[in-house]
């Protein structure tokens, strides 16, 4: 089994998960309708699952929306899905340079970033450039666009290390990653995108929303990347053992990309300006546990296997607190985790 990285083609998105979204999205698929979308990193996961559901949305809804999507190589992306070539406009160029395509766009998604820890690690200037001088890129675009809306896909990554003491991180909380080491990159490139958007909403009047997202699952995670859930089921369809590299105490949480999908949109189109949303799921579970359930869904061959005794103390969290987007959005997580790693596992057979 091959991660998608690997593939020529890949097959759109299963129905089951695209009519889950339209029916939570309807109401907001219809507000759009005949406008104009702008959308950065519209390749990387959470772009292609938005393409996906912009495209089901004008086929069965007839909403007209229309979408631009940057991209380094346009090809590639045809390539590799080819059924999307012609849901979009296509335009060329990198997030920190791009040329600015003509006319309005009411909204734009901003979801350029590199979430590669080997990239992140290797080039840390470069990665930190492209959040950086790729949202000012986007805010420069947006001024020029008159664009009401733009939606800055962040990380929970900007709180810093999460307190082990605290079984969820909220969106109060004012702590922050280390400043001191080139492995903060990621954290310090959102943190500083997030207050970009701030001085554009205060002195532009741009309605600036951001979604501090947490750890995901579903069709197009790669398999062989530093995602845990991704790696373990690489190993599970290919029939090898899950190795978990450490002693399986840290515990993380999975959100379905449907349901993902859903919360970027609400809170693109409901959200309040320059209010954090954390978006994620609260079911927290250690990386072992993660490596068994995979194991026990997938049916696999292989064995799990923890190469570090257990320690002490309290393990290490992420696991967001997303109470503000369930009461003031309404928002919910419908897909539980070993739906969401069988729906997974399902995709990628298929893909075989």
């Amino acid at each position: 089994m091959r991660d998608g990285a690997g593939l020529n083609t890949l097959p759109p998105l299963p129905d089951n998960d695209l009519r889950l979204i339209l029916a939570r999205t309807e109401r907001i698929w219809r507000s759009l309708a005949g406008e104009r979308l702008f959308i950065t990193g519209g390749t990387g996961f959470f772009g292609i699952w938005l393409l996906e559901s912009l495209a089901a949305a004008n086929a069965h809804l007839n909403v007209g929306v229309s979408a631009t999507v940057l991209s380094r190589d346009p090809e590639r992306v045809w390539a590799k899905w080819p059924h999307l070539a012609g849901e979009c406009t296509w335009l060329r160029g990198d997030v920190r340079d791009f040329a600015f395509p003509e006319g309005e766009f009411s909204h734009i998604v901003h979801a350029a970033t590199s979430v590669d820890a080997r990239y992140n690690a290797s080039a840390p200037a470069d990665a930190l450039d492209t959040m950086v001088g790729g949202t000012r890129r986007v805010l420069q675009f947006a001024a020029r666009a008159a664009t009401r809306n733009m939606l800055l896909a962040s990380s929970g990554a900007v709180y810093g290390p999460q307190p082990a003491d605290l079984m969820r991180m909220p969106e109060e909380y004012r702590g922050g990653p280390d400043t001191t080491t080139a492995d903060s990159v990621y954290a310090e490139g959102k943190r500083v995108a997030e207050l970009q958007l701030a001085i554009a909403a205060k002195h532009g009047g741009l309605s600036a929303k951001i979604a501090r997202c947490y750890c995901f699952v579903g069709p197009h995670l790669p398999l062989d990347w530093h995602f845990a859930i991704g790696n373990f089921m690489g190993d599970a369809l290919a029939g090898r053992d899950l190795v978990v590299q450490g002693d399986g105490r840290p515990l993380r949480s999975y959100m379905h990309a449907a349901d993902l999908v859903v919360w970027l949109l609400t809170i693109l189109t409901e959200g309040v300006s320059m209010r954090p949303y954390n978006v994620g799921s609260e079911e927290a579970c250690s990386i072992a546990e993660l490596a068994r359930q995979v194991a026990r869904i997938s049916g696999t061959s292989g064995q799990v296997r923890v190469l570090l005794p257990e320690g002490d103390g309290f393990p290490p969290r992420y696991v967001p607190d997303t109470r503000r987007a369930r009461e003031e959005l309404s928002l919910e997580q419908t897909l539980p985790l070993d739906e969401a790693i069988g729906r997974t596992l399902a995709w990628w057979r298929g893909v075989a």
